[in-house]
């Protein structure tokens, strides 16, 4: 019988929450199991109180080095007997938490070189799957006891009392919660894989010129906050733009996207929020990010833009980033984002 599970994920926001899609059909195939996540101390706030996880277990960023690692990890599996551990990065830093878990009957990973002797059940990621499905067929193993219920939703939650006080700060910030919202990711954490600024700037003023919408930036840092400030000016400070509401921390991040009509923008971390939050989304993807890939399901109320819908691979082969880059036209995400905005801003109800 399988009783406790042990879900390893690492890295960043985006992984971590279209892996929630695992630990979501984990509960719904073993209603009676414990579900435990490994991810960063930094984005173990998203899980707080989720029903899909029992426990969240955050590693800090001095925790994930030499033998203050492999001390905790060897603590981790001694302190709980897990009859499953699912490994979803399977990296030579992950593999620890296999080594110190020969009893573990289902030691599941991914399909590669140096796991041959490690985990016994290892998995290719299937021909054409996006990456919530390529998570899900981690499962596959557990078909052996149970009936898997595979369920590519990968909701997250916040508490009403959240929600609440978050949405009084963006009235007090002058929001009309009556009007539609728009969560606009105009930047992103690397610089160079933003949507070049010319082009996010006549799409927004295409936005605030057509629909009445209020349009909120999200950023990060000194450098971002000085890209978001650009565009504030070369739009002329629209009214419908509202710089320097804050989203301090995860949890107002998703009182923010809970609360938004529509997100747009890069694609990133705050998209991946949006969706689990089932609000409708057109981002861009830069040259080297795999829209089909990353934006999982095949559904009218999540959609983006790519190189890839342009240019085939051969066809990019030779080309610069800058050229992939330029494939996304303004003319291009329009035809994508505007039937999108007909139908969601302009038939708009109040969702909270």
């Amino acid at each position: 019988m399988i009783k406790n599970i042990l879900v390893i994920r690492f890295r960043r926001v985006g992984d971590s929450v279209l892996a929630v899609a695992l630990c979501h059909s984990l509960k719904l195939s073993l209603p009676s199991a414990q579900v435990h996540y490994v991810v960063n101390a930094n984005i173990a706030p998203l899980y707080e109180g989720h029903p899909d996880i029992d426990r969240v277990i955050p590693f800090t960023e001095e925790e994930q080095h030499g033998m203050a690692y492999l001390k905790k990890v060897r603590q981790i599996v001694k302190e709980t007997r897990y009859d499953a551990i699912i490994d979803m990065r399977s990296t030579v830093k992950t593999l620890p938490f296999a080594l110190f878990s020969r009893h573990t009957p289902y030691l599941i990973g991914r399909k590669k070189w140096y796991t041959a002797f490690i985990h016994r059940y290892r998995l290719s990621t299937p021909e054409g799957a996006d990456r919530v499905a390529s998570n899900l067929n981690l499962m596959t193993p557990l078909s052996r006891e149970v009936k898997i219920v595979r369920d590519e939703h990968f909701p997250l939650y916040i508490k009403e009392k959240e929600l609440a006080d978050y949405r009084h700060y963006l009235q007090e910030q002058g929001i009309d919660l009556d009007k539609p919202v728009m969560l606009c990711a105009v930047t992103t954490r690397i610089e160079g894989k933003s949507w070049p600024r010319e082009r996010m700037t006549e799409i927004l003023r295409r936005i605030v010129q057509n629909y009445d919408v209020q349009l909120i930036f999200n950023y990060a840092g000194e450098i971002e906050a000085r890209a978001a400030h650009a565009y504030y000016d070369a739009l002329d400070h629209h009214r419908s733009i509202f710089l320097g509401i804050e989203a301090k921390g995860l949890r107002q991040l998703c009182a923010l996207c809970a609360t938004s009509q529509f997100f747009f923008g890069n694609e990133g971390g705050p998209r991946h929020i949006s969706q689990a939050f089932d609000v409708p989304s057109f981002a861009i993807y830069p040259p080297g990010i795999d829209k089909h890939f990353w934006l999982p399901g095949n559904n009218e109320r999540y959609q983006g833009i790519s190189p890839d819908d342009t240019a085939t691979a051969e066809e990019q082969k030779h080309m610069s980033y800058q050229e992939r880059m330029a494939l996304i036209t303004v003319e291009n995400v329009w035809a994508g984002l505007k039937p999108m905005l007909d139908q969601y801003l302009t038939n708009h109800e109040n969702r909270i």
